[in-house]
């Protein structure tokens, strides 16, 4: 009985269990802190995570910047190529601004032309070849003079365009240098860092080559991201910049293709009015030329009717006889002694009076008919004269002209206040 009480618990059930409930509770904080501990071992910061996360910063940051001198190189390469098409564009302006005085001062040209034929004598004033010409040629450079205007027009909203466009880039440039004051800008260590994307390949390649296609190969994948380093700002920069360059590209091709146009045809209309006129002078010359030799033969014929005419009156003079009887002879009188002794017989009349008085009248005739055309030879005399005086003056003033348009045609003259 003594053994068997020694072998159970003496004390509570209620105060083992107590002591036994603590020591479980004690084991199971134990386990809970040990796994506590591995999982701190697994999970917690190390003890350098200052400098771990400073690091990491730098690294971000570094990444960013890299990314935002590529978006720079680009926007400045845009912004050197749209300075380059405006200065290719002003250049171009430059000539058709030439062209365009050249062209007004054609047509200033032509218009002094024009008033110079007016100062020609009213016979020699008829409209001609030459005045079709010239109207014609008027025509044409007045349609030049509208459309060089009109491509003018164009290039300065071009060149409107492309200022807009550059200073919209190099605002946007201006803006994403903002975070590379700590940063190479050189384009050798943006080509260093991007010559990885484009394989072993790429190594080999010129580095003119490489620097020039750098910024559209590294931002070719890229999207625009409001808060990353390709903003959609840049990227609408860029392409209104590219736009207006192609805009502009074609632009001076227009340009140039026009200039060359209205250059040939205004050298073809002025060499055809210099052409035409130079002909007018050449029949004009030709014309007077005949008209002095009809001139000579005129004179030649007023003297013939004059010699024939002095010739006609003496031999009327002779055969009306003298002016009084006293001063006739014997053998000149019609009562004769021979013939008064012919006519005692009957039927012995002779027609010597009738024929005398034909013969002086038909003198008479010839001598008013001669009279009429010495007259008329002087008339035609006269207007010969005056003829070729016009033409003289037509052919001075269409040789003025002639003269005026070769020393003008260099357009190395002062166009004046006309336009």
């Amino acid at each position: 009985m003594l053994g068997t009480k020694a072998a159970t618990t003496i004390g509570p059930e209620s105060w083992r269990n107590n002591t036994l409930k603590g020591i479980k509770i004690s084991q199971t904080i134990v386990q809970k802190s040990d796994k506590s501990c591995d999982v701190g071992r697994a999970l917690d910061p190390l003890p350098h995570l200052r400098d771990t996360v400073a690091q990491l910063s730098n690294d971000e940051i570094h990444r960013y910047t890299r990314e935002v001198r590529i978006v720079v190189a680009r926007l400045r390469e845009s912004l050197l190529d749209t300075n380059e098409e405006i200065k290719a564009l002003s250049r171009g302006k430059e000539a058709l601004e030439k062209s365009l005085e050249h062209t007004r001062k054609d047509i200033r040209l032509n218009k002094d032309s024009q008033d110079i034929r007016v100062s020609r004598p009213a016979k020699e004033r008829e409209h001609d070849g030459a005045d079709d010409l010239l109207n014609a040629e008027r025509a044409h450079l007045l349609n030049c003079k509208k459309a060089l205007e009109q491509q003018l027009k164009s290039v300065q909203q071009q060149l409107q365009v492309l200022d807009a466009a550059r200073r919209r880039l190099f605002a946007t440039l201006q803006e994403r240098s903002r975070v590379l004051d700590l940063l190479n800008h050189a384009l050798s260590s943006i080509s260093n860092t991007s010559a990885s994307m484009c394989g072993p390949g790429g190594l080999h390649r010129s580095k003119t080559s490489l620097d020039g296609r750098l910024s559209r190969l590294a931002l070719a994948t890229t999207q625009a991201d409001p808060l990353g380093p390709f903003t959609p700002e840049a990227d609408q920069a860029l392409l209104d910049a590219e736009e207006a360059r192609s805009r502009s590209g074609y632009l001076r091709k227009e340009l140039k293709e026009a200039i060359e146009r209205t250059e040939k045809l205004k050298e073809a209309a002025h060499k055809s009015v210099n052409d035409g006129i130079t002909q007018k002078l050449s029949e004009t010359i030709t014309l007077k030329q005949h008209l002095g030799v009809t001139l000579g033969e005129n004179r030649h014929g007023i003297h013939r009717a004059q010699r024939w005419y002095d010739a006609t009156e003496k031999a009327r003079g002779y055969t009306l006889g003298p002016v009084t009887s006293a001063d006739l002879t014997t053998r000149e009188r019609l009562d004769r002694p021979l013939v008064r002794v012919f006519q005692r017989h009957p039927g012995t009349q002779l027609p010597e009076a009738q024929e005398i008085i034909k013969n002086g009248g038909g003198l008479l005739q010839s001598l008013t008919a001669t009279s009429r055309n010495i007259g008329l030879l002087n008339l035609a005399n006269i207007k010969l004269r005056e003829d070729i005086k016009s033409k003289g003056a037509a052919s001075s003033v269409d040789a003025s002209i002639i003269r005026l348009r070769r020393r003008r045609g260099d357009h190395r003259w002062t166009l004046g206040a006309a336009f």
